[in-house]
């Protein structure tokens, strides 16, 4: 597997120079709501500062709701409540909050994720990397079918046909490997958005998955800077390799895309890249079935018939 330091394998910062706020602008996003988790670092941010200026009601999920303000402040229209995507307990009050307040949701962008991070387990000891944007989606589902025209974006990277899910060991209990514990998140971050698409069209929730492209962010804080030497993404004085990464908001720019073109009207499931539908990504329905089941199963959630 190509690896990558950011929130996209095999896309460089060639492919488009548009920023999340010239893909809005001009919109006007006033009386949407949206949830974008990751929202007060990197492409996240990049993407929340973006809605907000089109006039968004932005709601932030923060592990760290003080960094959160922080990286926040000054910005209209975004309000900061507390979420740990690894503790479905956190999910769950997150979600009865929101419901209590809001009666719609129409984005909910996916993008809090973590990168080749050392073994980690949550809940009855699941590997770290999946189950909280699943769970986020299903208690969060009343207030998206009620919006009428939702959209959920899925953020992973640049897809490999390489990239495997572990059927027979989804936990990694039988020895951990970091990269490979990545790409298969990411893999199923494609599969999730293609099944929710499939089972959420007949209610007006459309899903897709988003390649933004290299982007340096926090989300390589796992990883030594002998290890992104070795890869060739920076120096050894940290500078990055000249031409390969885009912005952050460069990198939020199709996330942003995704969910307010009207392009996009009537289509769901795909997978994109560059502010374009690509032919890339996998194609197995069967696949993507297979793991929303085994998710359901492993949180008892399954509230999209």
């Amino acid at each position: 597997m190509t690896s990558d330091t950011t929130s996209g394998t095999g896309s460089s910062a060639f492919g488009t120079g548009r920023t999340a706020g010239e893909v809005l602008d001009g919109g006007d996003l006033t009386g949407r709501t949206a949830v974008v988790t990751g929202g007060y670092s990197g492409l996240g941010l990049a993407a929340t500062r973006a809605l907000a200026d089109a006039g968004a009601r932005v709601i932030v999920p923060a592990r760290r709701p003080e960094s959160a303000h922080q990286a926040l402040a000054g910005t209209q229209g975004v309000e900061i409540d507390r979420l740990d995507l690894a503790d479905l307990d956190s999910v769950r009050a997150f979600a009865e909050r929101f419901l209590r307040r809001q009666a719609t949701l129409d984005i909910l962008i996916a993008g809090a994720g973590i990168m080749a991070c050392p073994e980690t387990r949550v809940g009855p000891g699941w590997e770290a990397h999946h189950l909280g944007h699943y769970a986020l989606t299903q208690l969060l589902w009343p207030a998206l079918t009620a919006a009428g025209a939702a959209r959920v974006v899925s953020v992973s990277s640049g897809y490999s046909a390489d990239w495997r899910i572990r059927w027979d060991d989804l936990q990694f209990t039988r020895g951990y490997d970091k990269w490979a514990a990545y790409a298969q998140s990411k893999l199923a971050n494609i599969l999730f958005a293609r099944h929710l698409d499939r089972l959420g069209a007949p209610y007006g929730v459309r899903a897709f998955s988003v390649n933004p492209g290299w982007i340096l962010t926090p989300l390589q804080r796992h990883l030594t800077i002998d290890e992104m030497v070795a890869a060739g993404w920076i120096d050894a004085a940290g500078n990055p390799a000249p031409g390969l990464f885009r912005t952050p908001e460069q990198g939020a720019a199709t996330l942003v895309w995704a969910a307010t073109s009207r392009e996009l009207d009537g289509r769901g499931g795909d997978y994109c890249a560059d502010c374009r539908i690509t032919g890339g990504g996998p194609g197995d329905d069967g696949e993507a079935a297979r793991l929303w089941a085994l998710s359901a199963g492993m949180t008892g959630l399954d509230l999209v018939r």
